[in-house]
């Protein structure tokens, strides 16, 4: 990206809730963020989802509060054209003064886990399906947002309605060049089940560069957006009477030859892809703080709702958690489809693609594959059905202890359980402006 028409800079890293955490710099930085320029508190990558610090965080007084030292992650700067002045930003990740990865900085948990894959030569190779909702959020709750052609507010679902789509047509043509210039592979775009909610799917590539991207279009599609005068949102669920955003995951795993190693020539595909689908089951239920990380994602994660709540796993079945498409065997994948679009995308990758080669490395078996209606399904694991039975769960399972560092679930349940008791001291009604555009 050329600099030479920018004043400013925006370094950011992602925190635990996935918010950029960062600073406006001179373009003048550019040339020396490599050597450190930019130094942050290592507790603001940990805070809560209003910013504030984690109350007995034993990052913050009782170490003094330190500092760590932000490097760019490889993706270079990229433009923010939805805001007033041209501006570039440049994706960042913490380490501490000693130099070593820190270990509540996200994109770090998600590195450790891509380490075990590569440590046999393999490489993941994923995809994103990004649901999310436009909403015209100027009054006292959200609502749909205006049809731009007719005037008139949005008032039934549209499922793959193209009109609805042509609707937006400045929106999603500026969203797709913004992708462009982003370097953000942005594919089909859709209109889903409920009242102004579209899906857009990123194309497989590199796990690490497609949480990257899902991190970055949470971003761009927020800002861009409110520049043509709505707000959009990826709150798992916007409405309590409408559709919920999901983030559905695929993802294969290639060898050192290039070949998939879940492909064994047949529909069913190979032992190993049934050892990851065991570990992804295994894993789930615990891993539901990560899939659904506030309270309002509970509204989503219910019976009937077109989103999982037991770990069950199928062959092309869209009821079940994990889902193995059909399609020839040499693109033999998994698709989970428990996250939330609320979800922090490094968190969401790390849980999954950790429980994978949990299951591979210990040769776990899963259980028979469903027919039919998951949600009939009696005998299965239950997804936590509540925000205080996730944090509960996750604290203490000895899964994710092998997928996530110690410190990284301690300061996380620790914010988890504040955020909980401050929603709790606020009305309801008013949870939607501290989530709308912060997940």
């Amino acid at each position: 990206m050329d600099l030479s028409q920018l004043t400013t800079l925006r370094v950011a890293a992602c925190d635990l809730n996935g918010q950029m955490r960062g600073k406006r710099v001179p373009v003048s930085y550019n040339s020396k963020l490599d050597k450190g320029a930019v130094r942050l508190p290592l507790s603001a990558l940990n805070v809560d989802l209003w910013g504030s610090d984690i109350v007995d965080s034993p990052l913050v007084f009782a170490s003094g509060d330190s500092d760590g030292v932000l490097h760019p992650t490889g993706r270079g700067p990229v433009p923010m054209p939805w805001l007033v002045h041209a501006s570039a930003l440049v994706p960042m990740q913490m380490f501490t003064d000693q130099g070593d990865p820190f270990e509540g900085d996200p994109r770090h948990t998600l590195r450790a886990v891509l380490n075990r894959y590569n440590a046999r030569g393999w490489q993941v190779v994923a995809a994103t399906e990004m649901e999310f909702t436009l909403v015209d959020a100027s009054g006292d709750a959200p609502v749909a947002p205006q049809n731009p052609i007719t005037g008139r507010a949005l008032n039934t679902e549209s499922i793959l309605a193209l009109d609805e789509l042509d609707a937006f047509d400045r929106f999603f043509t500026d969203l797709y060049q913004c992708c462009a210039e982003m370097g953000i592979p942005a594919q089909t775009a859709t209109c889903e089940g409920g009242v102004g909610q579209f899906e857009m799917t990123l194309l497989h590539q590199d796990a690490m560069r497609a949480a990257d991207d899902a991190w970055l279009f949470k971003i761009v599609t927020r800002g861009l957006a409110r520049k043509h005068g709505m707000a959009a949102t990826f709150m798992a669920k916007p409405y309590a009477d409408d559709a919920g955003n999901g983030m559905h995951v695929h993802f294969s795993v290639l060898d050192s030859d290039g070949q998939n190693v879940f492909d064994n020539g047949t529909n069913k595909g190979s032992d190993t892809l049934h050892h990851a689908v065991a570990g992804c089951l295994a894993a789930m239920p615990a891993s539901t703080l990560i899939f659904a990380p506030f309270g309002n994602s509970y509204a989503r994660l219910v019976p009937g709702a077109h989103a999982p709540t037991s770990a069950v796993w199928a062959y092309e079945n869209r009821t079940a958690a994990i889902r193995i498409p059909g399609g020839p065997p040499v693109a033999r994948r998994i698709e989970h489809r428990v996250a939330g679009g609320d979800v922090n995308p490094y968190l969401m990758f790390a849980v999954i693609l950790g429980a994978a080669i949990t299951g591979v490395e210990d040769a776990m078996t899963p259980p028979a594959p469903i027919t039919g209606n998951a949600y009939d399904v009696q005998d299965a694991a239950q997804l936590a059905q509540s925000w205080e039975q996730a944090i509960d769960l996750f604290e203490r399972d000895v899964l994710i202890a092998r997928i996530l560092p110690d410190p990284l679930i301690r300061n996380l349940v620790m914010m988890k359980r504040q955020e909980l008791r401050r929603f709790t001291d606020r009305a309801p009604e008013t949870h939607w402006l501290s989530y709308l555009e912060a997940v």
